[in-house]
Formats: C-alpha cells, sequence, structure tokens
C-alpha cells in the first residue's frame, strides 16, 4: 500500500489490519489521550487506597443500568451524528451530478456565433466551479479569497466579496447568462427550462447543506451527555476494584477510550463541511469538478461528424 494511499481521505479499508491499528492520522487519539489518561490515573489511585484497606469498593452491579442509559445515548449520539455526515455526503454528491450535466447542457445546447460567444460558455462553465468553490468556503464561514481566482472576471470576483451569500450571486450570474441567451434565440425555451431547474436544483443543494449547518445537536443533550460520560467514567474504578485491583487503572482507561472515543467521533462528523480530519473532502470535490469541466472544454461540440451515416 502506497503512502499517499494510506494518507488519503478516501481511504479504504485493507487487510492489513496492524497498518490501521497503529494508524494516528484521521484518529481521534489525539484528542481523547489526555481524558482516557486522566481516568486511568484515577482509577489507579482508587486501587491504591483499596490496597491500603480504604472502604472504596461498591457492587458491580450498581453499574448495570447507569451502563444501559449511557449505551443508548451514545447510540444515539452517534447515530445522528452519521446521519448528517451521510446527508452531507450525499448532497455533494447531488451537486457533482448537476455540475457535470448542466456544463454538457451549456456546452452542446447553447449556440455559438462567434468567438466571443465560446469564451462566454468557458466562462459560465468555469462558473459553475466557482459555485462550488464559494459554496465550500460560505459552509466553513469563511470569505472569498484567491480559490476563485481563475474561475471569474477579477471585477466579478470583487463583488462578489461583497455579497453576505457569494453562491447565491454566483448562481445569478449563472441564470442571467441563461436568459441573455435565450432572447439572443441560442438556446430555445424548452432548453432554458431545463437548465434553470438544474440551477435551481444547485441553490436547493446548497440551501439543504446550510440545513445540516445551521441546526447543530442542541447544546444541553451534548453537555449532559459529557457530564454523563464523566461520572461514569469516574465511579467505574469503585465499582471494579475488588475484582481488578492495581489492573483497575487500565481497565477504565481502556473504557473511557471506548465511550470517549464514540463520542468524539460522532463531535467531529455531525458537522461534515469543517476541517476536522474525518469530515468531507470538499477540496477534493471541488478539484474533481474543475478538471471534469476543464476536460469538457476541451472537446469539439460542434463537430459535425454526426450528420455521416452511422457506421459508415
Amino acid at each position: 500500500m502506497s503512502k499517499n494511499r494510506v494518507k488519503s481521505n478516501f481511504y479504504r479499508e485493507k487487510r492489513e489490519w496492524l497498518t490501521i491499528i497503529l494508524q494516528i492520522q484521521y484518529s481521534v487519539i489525539p484528542v481523547i489521550i489526555f481524558r482516557v489518561t486522566f481516568c486511568g490515573l484515577f482509577g489507579f489511585l482508587i486501587s491504591v487506597l483499596h490496597s491500603l484497606n480504604f472502604p472504596v469498593a461498591l457492587p458491580i452491579k450498581s453499574s448495570i443500568i447507569p451502563s444501559l442509559v449511557l449505551g443508548l445515548l451514545l447510540v444515539f449520539r452517534t447515530n445522528t451524528a452519521y446521519e448528517r455526515f451521510w446527508q452531507g455526503r450525499q448532497l455533494w454528491g447531488k451537486i457533482i451530478n448537476i455540475v457535470r450535466n448542466f456544463a454538457r447542457q451549456i456546452w452542446v445546447a447553447v449556440a455559438e456565433n462567434n468567438q466571443a460567444d465560446r469564451d462566454a460558455k468557458e466562462e459560465i462553465m468555469r462558473l459553475l466551479v466557482a459555485f462550488a468553490i464559494a459554496s465550500k468556503l460560505y459552509l466553513r464561514r469563511q470569505k472569498i479569497n484567491l480559490e476563485l481566482d481563475g474561475y471569474m472576471p477579477k471585477d466579478w470576483c470583487e463583488n462578489i466579496k461583497q455579497m453576505n451569500h457569494p453562491p447565491i450571486h454566483i448562481a445569478f450570474l449563472i441564470g442571467d447568462y441563461l436568459q441573455h441567451q435565450y432572447e439572443r434565440d441560442c438556446i430555445n425555451p424548452y432548453q432554458l427550462t431545463a437548465m434553470f431547474q438544474l440551477l435551481d436544483k444547485m441553490v436547493e443543494a446548497l440551501t439543504s447543506c446550510e440545513g445540516i449547518l445551521n441546526t447543530p445537536i442542541p447544546l444541553a443533550y451534548s453537555i449532559h451527555l459529557r457530564q454523563l460520560l464523566l461520572v461514569y467514567c469516574l465511579s467505574l474504578p469503585f465499582q471494579i476494584v475488588s475484582q481488578f485491583h492495581f489492573w483497575t487503572g487500565i481497565v477504565v482507561a481502556l473504557i473511557s477510550f471506548t465511550v470517549f472515543g464514540i463520542e468524539e467521533i460522532a463531535l467531529e462528523i455531525e458537522n461534515p463541511f469543517g476541517y476536522d480530519p474525518n469530515d468531507l473532502p470538499l477540496d477534493t470535490i471541488c478539484a474533481t469538478m474543475h478538471h471534469d469541466i476543464e476536460d469538457l472544454i476541451t472537446l469539439a461540440p460542434y463537430v459535425r461528424h454526426w450528420n455521416r451515416t452511422p457506421f459508415n
């Protein structure tokens, strides 16, 4: 397995178990290691007190109900976070599909009367990629930056920087181009309708992404879950010390690693549009759209070899 593939955001599980187990990148270990260590040391302290005959042991049966409740809460938290992650991935997959179909329709359907028309078509097709990049920046709460250079004229870019919602402004520019081509009789009403429907779907996908971003897990739920996790991990040594003795710290650390890791993974993926290691690879997705558009521009839609008899 190549080093680049191991580091890729699209890393797929292979049969090399040892490689995956020892991999720190993309794992939550660096984030939770302090909490796990603290709980493990606390468990070791309780085992020392127990060895000195301090009455610190509790019946192990007292942890059954709290364990069940905490398990259900963690399952709900993880399922909710992954549902948001998967929904975000589906929406960006939809954007990729729309951009490809939109670009293909523009390149093939819009008539070219001169070189200026061809240049305008190339410019508007690159605006489709600009929409995706602007959407990525908007979802990451970033301002328009140099990433849009080369996708539109500088004066357009400067104007977009002043907008509160840059992707919507780019969608307006695309729609304005389509309407202008219709008025010039370069596309017919059916083509205009089909392209506007694709434009609407692009905006709808972005709006759905905003819905994920602007509807986080209620803070009260997150606070309560973390409080329960801490209480559970700190009470666990009292319940198992009579059985594990000086192994109590290690056992508590392993259990803490499990529950804190699950909670941290859920926290990391509930907003799939950020910079966390396991968030969606939006930079790669936008680069894919860029390459698709540039490849399409190299094609010649007006080569009339289709007028020949098929297979002749």
